[in-house]
């Protein structure tokens, strides 16, 4: 009967109508729904995946339910699994390959998606999913792969949440890459490539699943950029995991993953005959080196990574490919504009770049080999635009560099043998191609950009206009250009150039209007009602007139700020010039400059504005517009709270330099604490050991006594026991000298550590020299105070030692004198005789001894001497503190009464406005017409008096 069953369905001719192909695939749902057998539901599924292309729409309505349940009922038959994935990834993926009208494809992704959803209802699917991918069986894990594929790119953002927290779901699909079966790790790839996109936190679990390592190991295996499409598939899941993600570039950049990027780049001297797959991948991986140091990437970790390719001689390896021959021309062009970025605003690469020669003869450097490219109007415009870009990132942040291009161009240096930079600009400048006025007048730009010394130096640069004339500066060469009426990219790229060139410059702005010529043109050219396409330029002007005001230092009678604007508001009007302004900032090009460095234009008529300039005028149009507006009283008072604002930053840097030399001061103070503190510690310990000795000592001379006294008490109860008595006297006299030669060495010691002692004296007395001549000296004063406390306890304690020896020498003098009178017995002997030298010269050792004690008092005196000089000096040193504490009083007092005025006199100022805006809404109330645009303005000027004033006190307190 099944047979029969599956003959119906396959293409059998059984008698009556034929069935249609839903009934069909209704049948066969029922089979796998309610067969036991397992070969019945295997062949039901098979027939489900015959028809799954063919009747799409049914199969999937129809039969999705019942292949999930397969796939988590079946799980030990591979073979039912394979046909049920196989079967799903018909109806979810939408065949690309076939060629269909728009409609069509249309249908087609609406029917993905929506049985996309219909497989995501239950997230328990994808779950599923992701465990029938650990089934090592071909027919398992190939289509499980194409399927999750495919439901990624219908539904990404969903598949993706599921996928971020299932246990260890990322883990699953990373081993795919270490699947020995090509076509299960290439799926892999493409699997990995959709799961990565957009999805930050799934990118940092691929990274940290070794995939760097992985992928970098494939793409080498595979031959590198001589690769196919895998190494493609690598390089693409590469930028994925690393573009605008921090976290896993700098991971990459300390895996010293950059190193390994070298050997892409090792080209040979035959580059003729490269195929498209290796364009595609040394264009990827081009692209690659620019993510890792892309200008939107925080500054510290693009400079790191530019350092890497440095140090690892990656940066050498592109500069070799920027002067090879034979190279494409998109893969030179992509290098360009990668090396572009590798040496942007770091100073050591920006020094390599200019240290390269082009291979020629004779060599020239490749700076100028480029700009011969950018000023020639033959060569492609991406090319023209990617070396403009180089140019530009060379200059970043790079005033040697400007400084070495603007010298080409000054007479002093200018080499008639060979070609310059500046000659190439200045003939780009002034050339008969649009473009190339536009490329050099940005390049120029660039080089003057934040650099006011080469901005002056520029104004010595004379052209030869031709023969027989006298030569004319750069400067009024370009506003020739402009008044002869060239076209708008020409006049465009001039008037970024000059409005770069005299900004923040009052000498070149002097020198611009020096000109009779330039400031009537300007008035003209904003006055007239043009054409939409003049209203750039319009736009422009009015901003260079704007930047003569703002800058202008009123060194010329003729054309102070005052009269320009008395010019502007006869000529122009106020109103009118502001709108003007306006007209740079709205045009629909600034917008797109302005998004990022590199100059990306379709066309080279839209190449019209720079990505830094739009930064200049993002910066001085709020300026002049408040500049214009200004009365000449605002201006005066502005400029007496800017005199005021300067004195009190010169007041408060004084402090500051005060407070830095007191810091100083105090931390060297602190260094000679420590060390006195150091040495009274180690004089501690030796005299706590001195007492341990004079202790020791006592306890001897105790026992001595003990002795003695029985001794006395024997000779005078026995005349016959005298010789005893003297052979007992004469071992105790040994004793005695003992004691007598310790006590010399314990004098030797002591006079050691006085002068020790001095020299501490002599140290505390510099250190208080020292606190005497700083502002803190109290607390330096207060410190070395108490180091001369300690100092004076030492010394009171070797006073103490000192009584201890007098009472020592006292008790030996009695022990000898009553030595003398047991000599002095009837029963005296040749021993006695002789006892008594030894007394004698004992006496004489211990007048020795006195007299050294008597010389050790008197430096005592000395000492307390010396101290109390110390203590004198100490006090000098307060009060000349105490002086300079009352000076800084009175300048703290000066300082808030100044403060005081401020806000007085801002007091004022708010109280006349107000008084006018109550003024104003009278005229209102009485049916005058009051203009919106000065409500607004004044709104505006007085809401930004109130910051700058709020500004002002935050730093005051901050600085106090």
């Amino acid at each position: 009967m099944t047979m029969n069953f599956f003959r119906g369905v396959m293409g059998g001719q059984p008698a009556g109508p034929q069935p249609t192909g839903a009934e069909t695939i209704h049948k066969l749902c029922d089979r796998v729904a309610s067969s036991t057998l397992l070969e019945d539901r295997r062949d039901a599924v098979r027939a489900l995946k015959s028809l799954s292309k063919k009747y799409r729409l049914e199969v999937g309505t129809q039969a999705m339910d019942h292949l999930i349940h397969i796939l988590q009922t079946d799980r030990s038959d591979s073979e039912i699994l394979g046909y049920a994935l196989d079967t799903l990834y018909n109806i979810i993926c939408n065949d690309e390959e076939e060629e269909q009208d728009e409609n069509a494809q249309k249908h087609e992704e609406d029917l993905g998606v929506l049985f996309t959803d219909k497989f995501l209802g239950d997230s328990e699917s994808v779950t599923l999913l992701l465990t029938l991918l650990e089934e090592f069986d071909f027919h398992v894990r190939w289509p499980g792969v194409k399927l999750l594929t495919a439901l990624l790119k219908n539904q990404c953002n969903q598949v993706q949440g599921v996928i971020l927290v299932s246990p260890m779901g990322v883990s699953r699909l990373m081993d795919l890459l270490a699947d020995s079966r090509e076509v299960i790790r290439n799926d892999g790839l493409l699997l990995l490539q959709q799961l990565t996109k957009g999805n930050a936190a799934i990118q940092k679990i691929v990274a940290f699943e070794n995939a760097f390592e992985r992928l970098l190991d494939i793409i080498t295996e595979e031959g590198s950029s001589d690769g196919g499409i895998v190494v493609e598939d690598c390089l693409l899941l590469l930028v994925n995991l690393l573009k605008n993600n921090s976290s896993n570039q700098n991971f990459f950049k300390e895996g010293s993953y950059i190193q390994r990027m070298k050997p892409w780049f090792e080209v040979g001297d035959d580059n003729s005959g490269w195929s498209a797959q290796k364009v595609t991948n040394l264009h990827l991986m081009l692209q690659l080196v620019r993510v890792m140091v892309s200008p939107v990437n925080s500054p510290g970790a693009t400079s790191s990574c530019q350092k890497s390719m440095y140090q690892c001689g990656l940066l050498q390896q592109l500069c070799t490919i920027l002067m090879a021959t034979g190279v494409p021309a998109d893969i030179l062009t992509e290098t360009i504009n990668t090396v572009s970025e590798v040496i942007r605003g770091s100073q050591i690469n920006q020094d390599y770049f200019a240290s390269v020669n082009a291979p020629s003869n004779p060599p020239r450097p490749a700076i100028v080999v480029l700009l011969m490219s950018m000023v020639n109007e033959r060569q492609p415009f991406v090319l023209r635009c990617a070396v403009l870009y180089c140019f530009q990132c060379f200059l970043y942040k790079n005033q040697k560099g400007q400084g070495e291009i603007v010298a080409t161009l000054l007479p002093s240096t200018i080499d008639a043998n060979s070609i310059s930079a500046g000659q190439l600009l200045c003939g780009g400048l002034f050339s008969a191609d649009s473009l190339s006025n536009w490329c050099a007048a940005v390049a120029l730009a660039h080089a003057l950009q934040d650099n006011l010394t080469q901005k002056e130096q520029l104004l010595r640069v004379q052209l030869a206009t031709s023969l027989g004339k006298p030569p004319v500066s750069l400067l009024q060469q370009c506003t020739n250009i402009l008044s002869q009426g060239s076209k708008v990219q020409t006049r465009v790229g001039l008037l970024m150039l000059l409005c770069t060139w005299i900004s923040n410059c009052p000498i070149a702005v002097t020198h611009f209007l020096h000109n009779q010529e330039n400031v009537p043109f300007l008035t003209g050219q904003i006055s007239e009602n043009l054409g939409e396409d003049e209203r750039l330029v319009q736009g422009l002007c009015a901003l260079l007139l704007g930047i003569c005001i703002y800058y202008n230092d009123n060194s010329l009678e003729n054309y102070t700020k005052e009269k320009l604007k008395q010019l502007i508001e006869k000529r122009i009007g106020k109103e009118n010039f502001v709108e003007k302004l306006g007209f740079v900032t709205k045009h629909e090009l600034y917008s797109r400059a302005a998004q990022k460095p590199q100059p990306v234009f379709p066309s080279p008529e839209q190449m019209l504005f720079d990505h830094e300039f739009t930064k200049l005028v993002k910066e001085l149009e709020g300026v002049i517009t408040k500049a214009v507006h200004k009365t000449s009283e605002e201006e005066k008072k502005e400029e007496e709270v800017k005199k005021t604002l300067e004195q009190h930053d010169s007041i408060v840097i004084q402090y500051k330099d005060l407070i830095r030399d007191q810091d100083t001061q105090i931390q060297e103070l602190r260094e000679q604490v420590s060390t006195l503190t150091l040495n009274s510690e180690q004089m501690q310990n030796q005299v706590t050991q001195q007492q341990s000795q004079i202790q020791q000592h006592k306890d001897q001379y105790n026992i001595l006594k003990l002795k003695l006294g029985k001794d006395s008490q024997g000779l005078s109860s026995s005349q016959g026991e005298g010789a005893h008595v003297n052979g007992l006297h004469s071992e105790e006299l040994g004793q005695l000298r003992e004691e007598v030669e310790e006590l010399r060495r314990q004098h030797t010691l002591q006079r050691t550590q006085l002068s020790d002692k001095d020299s501490l004296i002599n140290t505390l007395r510099c250190g208080a020299a020292a606190a005497a001549q700083t502002a803190e000296g109290g607390a330096g004063g207060s410190d070395n105070t108490e180091l001369l406390g300690e100092v004076e306890s030492l010394r009171s304690r070797v006073q103490a030692q000192c009584a201890e020896i007098s009472q020592l020498q006292t008790e030996r003098l009695e022990l000898i004198r009553r030595a003398e009178a047991v000599s002095s017995a009837p029963a005296s002997s040749s021993e006695s005789s002789a006892d008594t030298v030894k007394v004698s010269e004992l006496e004489s050792r211990l007048a020795a001894q006195t007299t050294e004690t008597e010389r050790l008092k008197e430096e005592c005196r000395g000492l307390r001497e010396g101290h109390a000089g110390l203590e004198q000096q100490l006090a000098s040193a307060q009060s000349t503190v105490a002086i300079e504490q009352t000076e800084k009083t009175k300048l703290q007092q000066e300082v808030q009464e100044s403060k005081k005025e401020q806000d007085d006199l801002l007091m004022l100022l708010a109280d006349q406005d107000q008084k006018i805006l109550n003024l104003k809404q009278r005229l209102r109330d009485l049916g005058e017409t009051i203009d919106e645009d000065e409500d607004d303005l004044d709104a505006r000027d007085q809401f930004g008096e109130d910051d700058d004033d709020d500004d002002e006190e935050e730093d005051e307190e901050n600085n106090d």
